[in-house]
Order: C-alpha cells, then sequence, then structure tokens
C-alpha cells in the first residue's frame, strides 16, 4: 500500500501568523522552524513512500526547500488542512493508497503515532479515515483546562464509542469532570492528535461537501466528515512517557521547548 505524508502549512494563522517559520530552541542551543521539526518528525515514520510540504505561502515554500524538502504548491482559497491535502493530490499529481496528513504545528508528534495509524487502515480495509487519541495524563489534562481558564483555544478533545468510532471532536474539555472529581490517574479524556490518514476517494468527497456550521463554530475540518456520516476511526496511541502537545498559540513555544529539553 502505497503511502505518503502530507504536511500542510499556511502562513496566514488567525491565533499565530507565521506560526510554521517559528523558532524552537533544542537542547543543544540550535534553533529550528516548526515546519522543519515537523518535516524531520514525518522521516523518522516507516513505511513511507513520499513526504511533501504543502502551502500557498512563497516564504514557507522557501524555507522548507531550503533544508531539503520536496514542496507542493496549492492555492491560498483551501480552507483548512484536510482541504489542502485534497488539493495536493491533483496539483502534484500525487499517486497513493494511504494520504497522511501530519499537520505542520505538531513537532512532537512521535513516529510510532503515524505508525499505528497506519497499520489500523492495513487492518480495516473498510475505513476511510482514522485519526489517533492519546490519553491525557495529569499535566495534559492541566494544559487543557489552564488553556480553558484563561481563555485560549488550547488542544483538542475526542469522544468515541466502544468500536472506536468518533462521536465528536471538540475544543472544549470533553467528557466534562467536575474538578473536585478529577482521578489522579486513568483521566477519560483523550487529547486528539492532529494527524489524519485518509483514503484516496474519502478525502476528494471532503470537498464535495458543503463546510458544516460544526465545522465552523469549533474550527475543526475533521467535524465535517462526521456531519456527512462518514466514519473517522479514533486509534488510542500510547506516549510511552513521551508528553505531547501542540503549537495552538505562542504560549505552546515555552511548552514545546521544555518537553524538547527533556527528550
Amino acid at each position: 500500500m502505497k503511502t505518503v505524508i502530507l504536511i500542510p502549512a499556511r502562513y496566514a494563522s488567525t491565533r499565530y501568523p507565521g506560526k510554521p517559520l517559528a523558532e524552537l530552541t533544542l537542547p543543544s542551543g540550535e534553533k529550528k522552524s516548526l515546519i522543519r521539526l515537523s518535516w524531520e518528525a514525518a522521516n523518522r515514520v516507516k513505511g513511507v513512500d513520499e513526504i511533501h510540504v504543502v502551502t500557498d505561502d512563497d516564504r514557507i515554500r522557501d524555507h522548507a526547500e531550503g533544508f531539503g524538502a520536496s514542496v507542493i504548491m496549492t492555492s491560498p482559497e483551501a480552507e483548512n488542512g484536510t482541504a489542502r491535502c485534497a488539493e495536493a493530490l491533483d496539483k502534484g499529481h500525487v499517486e497513493a493508497d494511504l494520504v497522511v496528513n501530519l499537520q505542520g504545528d505538531a513537532p512532537l508528534t512521535p513516529e510510532w503515532f503515524v505508525e499505528d495509524l497506519i497499520a489500523a487502515m492495513k487492518q480495516d480495509p473498510e475505513a476511510q479515515v482514522a485519526t489517533p487519541v492519546l490519553q491525557c495524563d495529569a499535566l495534559t489534562y492541566g494544559h487543557f483546562t489552564e488553556d480553558r481558564k484563561e481563555g485560549r483555544v488550547g488542544g483538542t478533545t475526542a469522544v468515541f464509542d466502544a468500536k472506536g468510532r468518533a462521536l465528536y471532536f471538540s475544543k472544549e474539555v470533553l467528557p466534562y469532570i467536575d474538578p473536585g472529581k478529577v482521578p489522579e490517574h486513568d483521566i477519560p479524556v483523550y487529547h486528539h492528535v492532529g494527524v489524519y490518514a485518509y483514503r484516496p476517494a474519502a478525502l476528494r468527497a471532503y470537498t464535495s461537501w458543503p463546510i458544516s456550521q460544526l465545522e465552523v463554530l469549533e474550527g475543526l475540518e475533521q467535524l465535517r466528515f462526521l456531519v456527512n456520516d462518514t466514519t473517522v476511526r479514533c486509534v488510542v496511541v500510547e506516549g510511552r512517557g513521551r508528553v505531547f502537545w501542540e503549537l495552538n498559540n505562542p504560549e505552546d513555544v515555552d511548552r514545546i521547548n521544555s518537553v524538547l529539553k527533556e527528550l
């Protein structure tokens, strides 16, 4: 099964303009951009045939080509990463049995998250879309609740059924837990990891559907699949002691730098 990783990256982020080019500090003191670290994370994934950065911005293209990445240019009209990946299939003449969307704001994504996702899609030929979820530890749950108290939109949570089929995704912390009853361990909140695997047919169908109200309200592209009765499988992955967090706001830079120093 030919597998291609696409890394969508746009400069004009509402919450964090220029985010893909934001620099993070490695333990050695070396600085690398968010998009470069995401590309390097993609290159650690086994069983991948091609990797492309997908963008509409010349600054990101020039920077990515500068560190050796293949780049596919798309139009500024792509409303989110999934739509940008769909456009890249045709503009980049990408032929694949499975397309992985590794978003360019997740440099801490361990390679086994993506490998487990690819394996799940291989084992379930009926699955059209899949995405990883990670059970929150106390630190990550604390980041979620802190962001909400401060009025920041942080990470995304996922709720799914007993068969792993997504019921809902939200930027609120779901399910709600009474602050006085949060368990020390086995917290029943799952952090949605910003990676998707699609069959090409599902990816192309996505752009034929209208934008849904839930997608607009939450700002979450994957809700369009749920609204259009397409099953999104949540694949539970293991952190293996690694703290995972995405760069959603400028405040997240320090959080990610602290994790990089511990690796």
